[in-house]
């Protein structure tokens, strides 16, 4: 049997947005900045997207910038609020410990500039404490930075709270919604985000294609020059094609919104029971302010990389954490945040299935996970010590 459980890392393009994709590709192909009937018919492609997107997360068109994907709308948000801060007289960013790298590596390059940055602490369950947050902000904070559902563990953050507070100590507030639009319902004006990323390959749109929601007023850093694409902040030809295979993935997606949380969401509590039967095994994230789709876990005594290969083997597609990082032998800085030690974290196992999955996939995954650690744990150096009281059991 196949399943891919790795949708967290990228998903499979629908049979609607690639219909869409290639049909642009070859009778709206022109470019979109020219006069001529067939370039024009490409713009009104554009703008068509932009406002489908816009009506479907609670926005104006003109709010929503198209980018090449979730990385280059979260750099573009952080630095465009950092410098819209230092102009203000304000240096201070504040984010948490388990945000994307680039999230977290934008924030390392503004603090060698000599930006103040606060990283707030997680719980064990991956969430933010609001009060930490509230203490935090001061009156030099240009920026709140705070994932909407964490791309590794799942865990969904009080976003609407965090809105909040941000409003009311008058602080932008950029969230990364790159995990958490199409999946679950998002509104930027209920939830007071000020900016906010997403990109199409999370949720059956094309690689490569993105956006940025920006509330109005917002003044935008020119990302790229040479231009008047994108209101001459993002120079360089749109991929419309893209921008509108991804329009059509993300109205896919929320037509049967509702009625694939409750599939997935079913599905992941069953197969988070069956793992939970392991020994020695637990949960990463929230087990109720999560993804549907997301499953986490630790087995103590076992390497990841040795259980995706033999997983691999078996027909399973899955991951130990962010595909961004996985050539990286240290263990995830998500599972450090949230408490586990590197030998447990080192353990860890990432499943992210789609709408697509069935229950016999998901008894599938829970029974060749069980076989595979077992196997693992037969020959493991730790584990022998482990069971001979040589070391103490974490899980």
């Amino acid at each position: 049997m196949k399943v891919y459980a790795d949708n967290a890392a990228t998903t499979k393009i629908s049979e609607a947005a690639l219909e869409k994709f290639n049909t642009v590709s070859l009778e709206t192909y022109g470019n979109p900045s020219s006069l001529y009937s067939i370039g024009q018919d490409a713009k009104k492609v554009l703008e068509d997207s932009r406002a489908e997107i816009a009506e479907i997360i609670g926005a104006s068109p003109k709010e929503i910038f198209f980018s090449s994907g979730g990385s280059e709308s979260d750099n573009w948000a952080i630095n465009s609020a950092a410098e819209l801060g230092k102009k203000n007289g304000k240096n201070h960013i504040i984010s948490t410990k388990i945000e994307h790298h680039a999230v977290l590596h934008t924030l390392e390059r503004l603090e060698k500039q000599g930006f103040e940055i606060t990283l707030l602490d997680v719980d064990e369950k991956g969430l933010i404490n609001l009060d930490d947050l509230k203490e935090a902000i001061n009156d030099n904070t240009a920026l709140v930075s705070i994932m909407f559902a964490n791309n590794e563990i799942g865990t969904i953050e009080p976003i609407k709270e965090i809105g909040e507070i941000c409003k009311l100590k008058n602080v932008l507030f950029h969230t990364d919604a790159v995990q958490a639009i199409g999946h679950i319902p998002i509104n930027v004006e209920d939830y007071n985000i000020d900016l906010m990323s997403a990109s199409a390959h999370k949720f059956h749109g094309p690689r490569g294609v993105g956006f940025l929601y920006v509330r109005s007023g917002i003044n935008l850093t020119n990302l790229i020059e040479g231009g008047a694409q994108e209101r001459g902040k993002r120079a360089g030809t749109e991929n419309v094609a893209g921008i509108a295979a991804m329009a059509v993935a993300l109205e896919e997606r929320m037509q049967n919104l509702e009625t694939t949380q409750e599939k997935l969401s079913s599905l992941r509590d069953k197969l988070i029971k069956k793992l939970r039967m392991i020994p020695h095994s637990a949960l990463n994230g929230d087990e109720v302010c999560r993804l549907p789709g997301n499953v986490n876990f630790c087995f103590e005594g076992i390497e990841g990389e040795s259980l995706l290969l033999l997983l691999d083997e078996r027909g399973i597609s899955a991951s130990s954490g962010s595909a961004c990082t996985s050539g990286s032998l240290d263990p995830s800085h998500v599972l450090l945040a949230i408490g586990r030690i590197h030998d447990v974290a080192h353990g860890s196992l990432r499943l992210s299935f789609g709408e697509d999955v069935t229950e016999e996939q998901i008894d599938y995954i829970a029974e060749q996970v069980k076989e595979v650690v077992e196997y693992l744990r037969g020959f493991s150096p730790v584990w022998r010590d482990l069971m001979e009281g040589k070391r103490e059991f974490i899980l």
